[in-house]
């Protein structure tokens, strides 16, 4: 699937005590990202001090146990988990996104998937008759809407009606080598589409279950070289309803959900080895922060980004570092047994606390933005680096989420992060978290300006339309009055607004 043109480079790397020369290889070649649907007190209590640590809901509709890895895949492929749906019930493996409100699976045949939902063969199947389609970063869908029955075999109990889009034609969405059929979106009813009226899943599944609106979320696949091989490394967990503790170690800590539509969130500060970028707080969260489970890398505002690759680049002890390893053009390959993690320096985000005049941050070490592709020829491993630019916003995607057992408690407004037990290796843990610490401009808002919600925009655009087409009107008005005395026709202003939001 790849194609690469060797270019053989000796790098010098300098330490305090001598000088090493590590043997590194840059092969050329854009890597895909893959499912970028392009996927938000001073120390907050653990969850077992909040009533959601529980080996099952009191409802007795759902245990957490049996939770525990219903997700495969990974970050290159998605994380994924099955579904049955419709009567008789057909199974699929769904990605799980917490970047979109949709419940999407395929519908027709594709060359990239094994099977489809065929709404024929599914008694319970109807439909709205309403179009449907949405644009992610990577990959676009359209088809109907309808509803169906549904059920979880490693989730809550019963049989749920759902809001499903049957996905009749896409572009660049199913790719080769994935092992999933639609789409699962865990965001709010705001981006949902073709409007906010359509219900997304887990709402559904909260009201028609009873049981508490959070759910958690824990990506195993940190370290793991992606692949388009059919094998799956055991992926991960998806808790419905609460948290599992044996999920991860030590404390939660709690950030506030800015607003509901993505699980936006406020970002103060990055820091690179512990040296702070000094960047405006606003820089961060331009136009917005999400957290994003669909979303393959560390998405960062191409300032934020362009200063991070800088960073990175002085504190490794990697001299001469060919650009094209971080601009994604390039895999960056060691003899086999040479781990690369070494040189390079940890990533710390630091996220307003509930405590607002307070901050915590997580941190990732090179394990995690580092990342094992593939290796050529049985004597080299390649890597790429697992940020990228954006040009809408930061995205705490998989690269970071791989390391932190995540919490979106929608009931009291908030996202929890806390270690995983499953982001190590060789027993040491890949990830960190720490605080309190005094939050950074504390009285200022660092996403004030930055972020205007999509309906809010729908309204503000409708009305500049509206006005310009009222202005235009009178202007044809007064032009056409003195040559005859009344209108001839109507003005239509057949213009319309993007429908679809670009993730």
């Amino acid at each position: 699937m790849w194609f690469f043109g060797l270019l053989l480079a000796s790098l010098s790397v300098r330490t305090s005590h001598a000088v090493f020369k590590i043997p590194l290889k840059i092969y050329a070649g854009h890597f895909n990202s893959s499912v970028q649907l392009d996927l938000r007190p001073s120390q907050s209590k653990s969850t077992s001090d909040e009533g959601l640590s529980l080996a099952s809901d009191p409802s007795g509709n759902v245990n957490f146990l049996d939770m525990i890895n219903n997700l495969k895949g990974d970050s290159g492929r998605g994380y994924y988990m099955q579904l049955v749906i419709g009567s008789p019930g057909q199974t699929l493996n769904i990605l799980v996104d917490t970047g979109s409100s949709n419940f999407a699976v395929a519908s027709a045949a594709h060359p990239f998937i094994t099977h489809y939902f065929n709404r024929d063969l599914s008694s319970t199947y109807e439909s709205t008759g309403r179009s449907v389609a949405v644009k992610y970063t990577q990959g676009e869908w359209e088809g109907e809407l309808g509803t169906d029955l549904i059920t979880i075999p490693e989730g809550p109990s019963g049989t749920i009606i759902i809001n499903i889009a049957a996905i009749l034609a896409s572009e660049d969405f199913f790719l080769p080598g994935i092992n999933w059929q639609g789409i699962l979106g865990l965001a709010y009813p705001p981006l949902a589409r073709p409007d906010p009226s359509v219900e997304p899943f887990f709402n559904s599944v909260v009201l028609q279950t009873g049981i508490p609106d959070v759910f958690s979320l824990q990506m195993c696949g940190a370290g793991i070289p992606a692949s388009n091989t059919a094998a799956d490394p055991a992926g991960g967990s998806l808790i419905m309803g609460g948290v599992e503790p044996t999920l991860h170690r030590g404390s939660v800590w709690y950030t506030r959900v800015i607003e509901e539509w993505y699980y936006q969130v406020e970002v103060l500060k990055l820091e690179i080895n512990d040296q702070n970028l000094n960047l405006d707080c606003k820089e961060y969260n331009s136009d917005k922060a999400i957290v994003d489970s669909g979303t393959t890398l560390l998405r960062l505002p191409e300032n934020v980004f362009s200063a991070v690759v800088e960073a990175i680049m002085k504190a490794s002890m990697i001299e001469n570092f060919s650009t094209g390893f971080f601009d994604g053009t390039k895999l960056a390959c060691w003899a086999k047994g040479e781990s690369p993690w070494r040189f390079f320096p940890k990533i710390s985000i630091y996220l307003r606390a509930m405590n607002t005049s307070q901050s915590f941050r997580i941190t990732i070490l090179p394990q995690l933005y580092v990342q094992p592709v593939t290796d050529i020829g049985g004597t080299l491993d390649c890597f790429r680096f697992g940020i990228s630019p954006s040009t809408n916003g930061l995205v705490i995607g998989a690269t970071v989420m791989e390391g932190f057992y995540v919490i979106f408690d929608r009931e009291q407004k908030r996202v929890g992060f806390a270690v995983s037990t499953c982001a190590e290796n060789s027993g040491v843990p890949l990830s960190e978290i720490a605080g309190p610490f005094l939050a950074e401009s504390v009285t200022s808002d660092c996403t004030s300006g930055v972020s205007i919600r999509e309906p809010v925009m729908w309204v503000l655009a409708y009305t500049l339309m509206g006005t310009c087409a009222l202005v235009l009107v009178i202007l044809i008005i007064l032009l056409i009055v003195p040559c005859r005395g009344h209108r001839d026709g109507e003005i239509t202003d057949e213009s319309s607004l993007v429908r679809h939001r670009i993730k």
